[in-house]
């Protein structure tokens, strides 16, 4: 069986890259850290790193370039500028694009997302600094749609991941967030512990994203980004009440016997998508 390849991008500030790798791997994936340079220069220096070799692309968490000119700025234009035809050839050969925080900022900026009429060159949202006008660094629960046709979410209802960010409060015209609305490309939005919107209510939504959204996808379903850190749930000891739900476990009898986090199940997702589709179509065809 050939493996699912993934390519996590590192350097210039993006520090999420050793636990975005490591969930992967639990996911089954082919992961490798690649330096953006060594992806953009290739051959240049000697790594041989191309793009078309990997199925999963992803744009990891952190602080590119400190921020400067805006969160994911500079990292989407170095990323346009030198690899724009490679990641055009890249998602339209049927591949996928996840960008996490400073990623989801990054795809933002370069167009990938919202995509609309399989247009990945536009920019027409924007994630701008929290309402609160503070860092934010707290645990939230998203709801997910069921009707979106995000890859990465499949089979799931809720979930509860952490936000570690500035610049998360997603703004758009309001006719292209009604039409994120109707073309099912609202992946998750920010809900309450009842599981219900949070009707833009801090803390539940921690930004301020109009009408509670903090994930999209475009409108395959194969290009993903949100603001919440599904690496960061790697393990149930991430969460902050995993001794509480031990102990409650304890005194039932039983013990905490899942140990994976929930957000492992966003990249499974993805591990599983480009095994029953990609590898199995370059499997009938070979």
């Amino acid at each position: 069986m050939r493996h699912v390849k993934a390519l996590v991008l590192t350097g210039f500030g993006l520090n999420c890259d050793y636990e975005t790798d490591y969930s992967l791997k639990l996911a089954g994936a082919e992961s490798h850290r690649i330096h953006i340079n060594e992806i953009i220069c290739g051959d240049g220096w000697g790594s041989g790193v191309k793009l078309e070799d990997y199925h999963i692309l992803v744009f990891g968490g952190g602080f590119s370039w400190a921020d400067d000119h805006g969160a994911g700025v500079l990292l989407g234009s170095k990323i346009g500028f030198n690899l724009r035809e490679e990641l055009d050839r890249f998602i339209g050969s049927g591949k996928l694009v996840i960008g996490i925080c400073n990623g989801f900022q990054a795809i933002v900026n370069l167009g990938l997302l919202p995509g609309f009429n399989r247009n990945y060159r536009e920019r027409r949202i924007a994630l701008l600094p929290n309402a609160s006008g503070n860092f934010i660094n707290a645990w939230v629960r998203l709801k997910i749609n069921p009707d979106s046709p995000c890859v990465f979410t499949r089979g799931i209802g809720e979930i509860e991941l952490p936000v570690r960010h500035g610049e998360g409060n997603l703004y758009a015209a309001d006719h292209d967030v009604q039409s994120l609305f109707d073309n099912g490309q609202v992946v998750a939005q920010y809900a309450d512990t009842s599981g219900n919107p949070a009707n833009g209510q801090w803390p539940a939504n921690p930004n301020g994203s109009l009408r509670d959204v903090a994930a999209v996808c475009d409108p395959s379903g194969r290009i993903f980004g949100l603001m919440p850190h599904p690496e960061a749930f790697n393990h149930a000891t991430n969460h902050p009440d995993w001794t509480r739900q031990r102990e409650a476990l304890r005194r039932q009898g039983r013990l905490l016997e899942r140990t994976e986090g929930d957000g492992v199940r966003i990249f499974r997702n993805a591990v599983d998508y480009v095994r029953s589709t990609l590898l199995s179509l370059h499997h009938s065809t070979s």
